[in-house]
């Protein structure tokens, strides 16, 4: 009987690496267990907020190249800001690019490394902070796999 395993982690942390090792020792502790690995969204709103501001960061960058006024499309008269961005157009959209990028991240930053087996949950690092050593893990796999093999008495019969 093959046992799969989750691991959600957060992309943006740098965590697919501590993935990729945590994968490759339980491939190799236990080759029973298929290992398959996803980045973990970000909760609630995060997600959308951070593809609308990479979107409007796209817009802005695009309207500083092409040298648009887009406050006389509002009817509205040129910020003195504005008019420093059009005339510094490199770093104007270096600063909007590297700015909107780090909110974006702070945005789509989870912070997680969250592993299941066979939908268990075996351990969160959302809720104890830290992510298992592997001899913790391995441990918690014994009893998770051991635990599945014991049968349930039947006392409905």
């Amino acid at each position: 009987m093959g046992h799969i395993m989750n691991i959600y982690y957060c992309y943006s942390c740098g965590y697919r690496k501590v993935f990729e090792d945590y994968a490759g020792i339980i491939q190799q502790k236990y080759p029973e267990i298929s290992v398959i690995g996803a980045n973990y969204d970000p909760p609630g709103l995060n997600m959308y907020l951070s593809r609308l501001i990479g979107f409007g960061k796209m817009i802005i960058i695009m309207c500083i190249l092409s040298g648009v006024n887009i406050f006389a499309w509002l009817n509205k008269p040129q910020p003195s800001w504005w008019s420093w961005c059009l005339e510094n157009k490199l770093y104007a959209c270096m600063m909007m690019f590297f700015m909107a990028n780090m909110i974006e991240g702070q945005l789509v930053s989870s912070g997680a490394f969250e592993i299941s087996l066979n939908n268990i949950p075996l351990w969160s690092k959302l809720e104890t902070g830290r992510i298992p050593q592997p001899s913790e893990l391995f441990q918690i796999i014994d009893n998770t796999l051991q635990f599945s093999k014991m049968e349930m008495p039947n006392f409905g019969q």
